[in-house]
């Protein structure tokens, strides 16, 4: 048992009074009835040692004694005023009736709000679910009091079954909002209620703001506003200039640009009376770098890819198996891009520069088959036409520098039709029985016929490789064409694309 000795030093005296610490948790009449018993001979006097270490610590516990019986006073008193002030301030207050002093009076709401996270954006259902703080301020005109009637408490929290509050809802919400309820309310001594709510509020979006997908923004307005109360008896304003964004959650899709607040008073059809309003907007834009990086890039570089099928050489078999493989490729990611866009009016900028590079490639598959079907012509095939021989393999052969081997780039050789066969000259041909004259002139004429029937069969098939070279050279012409067209399309498109995300 611990205790406090007070010790004398007096010369042919030796007592020690002894001060126990459960008398001093026993009562302040105890402990003080206790020290009063210590007579005057008992108090310590001046010594030096241990023994005044001891005569000091003797008067802090006679100091305690004595200040004891004042503190359960001091640490009731508040308690006892705010049970007084709460008594008086609801002795004959109502929470069914607006708390105002004269029913022409227009009761004034400030509403606040602080939006804390984004929750979930259903892009299908076209659902937006936000995390808010929602705060209202009103002026309760029958729960004032003065501070020094209450010795200086100027605020209270009450429970908030008992006081009145504004009927404001959200207007556009999609499905119940969660409210968390609160327990109690703060009150000031000047009559201003403040109610911080937080709580879950799904509402629908609206439609985006016209930017292509993945690069939209679309703004989610949240208008809330009295249910009951018209604008004579309610009026609704927001605090400063929009929603407070100091404790909000980033989110990896969205980037919140702003929650601008807008006023607003409509009068319906129904009733006469205004009805004020504040709408919230939200703007979001879309993060688009992993729509970017799996969508948009692999789409890019396959359709840079597709007109090199026409720079394939003919003979390698390969130019169709390369415009097929794209578009499958294609296709493929189309039915990626289709699940993760979101349902619009409007086919966005991504599906449609999907659409044109697949028409693209379409195409340029269907050219490559027709350009062969020109290289491969055998040489049965008609000649060239002259304008194509003019134009084709005249002036644009020269302008993509489409030559023979060992021919310098813009000249090209000059193309003649080839002798047409002639037939031997001589008659009909040799006569019709065999002639026994070793020297006759009929052997020299026959041997001259067969010198022309091959002389005419050599002309012949050189004429048809001629024709052969030229339409093989018509198809390079071709060729080379098509690829400078078609991978000016697909760079063109990929680059009004890529510079939307910019």
């Amino acid at each position: 048992m611990e205790s406090l000795t007070l010790m004398e030093n007096a010369p042919g005296s030796s007592r020690a009074q002894v001060l126990s610490t459960p008398s001093l948790l026993a009562g302040p009449d105890a402990a003080l009835g206790q020290a009063r018993r210590l007579t005057p001979r008992d108090l310590p006097r001046r010594a030096m040692g241990p023994r005044s270490h001891c005569l000091g610590l003797s008067r802090l516990g006679l100091l305690f004694l004595f200040l004891l019986p004042l503190l359960p006073g001091c640490l009731g008193a508040e308690g006892r005023l705010a049970h007084k002030l709460f008594r008086d301030l609801f002795a004959n207050y109502t929470s069914a009736l607006r708390p105002v002093a004269d029913t022409d009076q227009t009761l004034n709401v400030t509403l606040e709000v602080t939006l804390s996270q984004i929750i979930d954006m259903d892009e299908r259902n076209q659902v937006l679910t936000l995390y808010l703080w929602i705060r209202q301020e009103w002026t309760d005109a029958y729960l004032r009091w003065d501070p020094d009637d209450y010795g200086g408490l100027d605020a209270i929290r009450i429970p908030s079954s008992l006081v009145w509050r504004p009927d404001i809802v959200l207007y556009n919400k999609r499905a119940a909002s969660s409210l968390l309820p609160a327990p109690t309310w703060f009150l000031r001594h000047d009559g201003a209620v403040h109610w911080d709510a937080p709580g879950n509020h799904a509402q629908p979006r609206a439609a985006g703001t016209g930017l292509p997908f993945p690069f939209d923004a679309l703004p989610c307005g949240l208008t809330f506003g009295s249910w009951t109360h018209g604008g004579h008896q309610l009026d609704v304003r927001a605090r400063g200039g929009g929603a407070s964004l100091a404790d909000f959650v980033e989110n990896v899709e969205w980037r919140v640009l702003g929650m601008p607040a807008r006023r607003r008073v409509l009068t319906y059809g129904c009733c006469s009376e205004p009805y004020p309003d504040v709408t919230f907007t939200l703007l979001l834009r879309r993060r688009a770098a992993a729509y970017v990086c799996n969508l948009l890039l692999p789409c890019v570089l396959i359709s840079l890819l597709a007109p090199l099928a026409f720079h394939l050489p003919a003979d390698s078999g390969e130019k169709v198996s390369l415009g097929v493989t794209v578009l499958l490729a294609l296709t493929v990611f189309q039915l990626i891009l289709a699940e993760s866009m979101p349902p619009a009016e409007s086919v966005p900028l991504i599906g449609k520069y999907y659409m044109a590079t697949m028409t693209m490639v379409t195409f340029s598959t269907a050219l490559t088959i027709l350009i062969m079907n020109l290289h491969y012509c055998g040489p049965s095939a008609r000649p060239v036409p002259a304008w194509a021989r003019a134009f084709l393999l005249g002036y644009l052969a020269r302008g993509l520098c489409v030559r023979e081997r060992g021919e310098p780039c813009g000249k090209s050789r000059r193309h003649e039709s080839p002798p047409s066969p002639q037939p031997p000259e001589g008659g009909a041909g040799p006569p019709a029985g065999p002639c026994h004259e070793p020297r006759c002139l009929c052997h020299q004429e026959e041997l001259l016929h067969h010198v022309a029937t091959i002389a005419n069969t050599f002309r012949s098939h050189r004429a048809a490789q001629h024709r052969h070279e030229d339409w093989k050279r018509l198809a390079r012409v071709m060729d080379r064409f098509f690829l400078g067209i078609f991978f000016s399309m697909a760079l063109v498109m990929s680059l009004l694309v890529l510079v939307q995300a910019l």
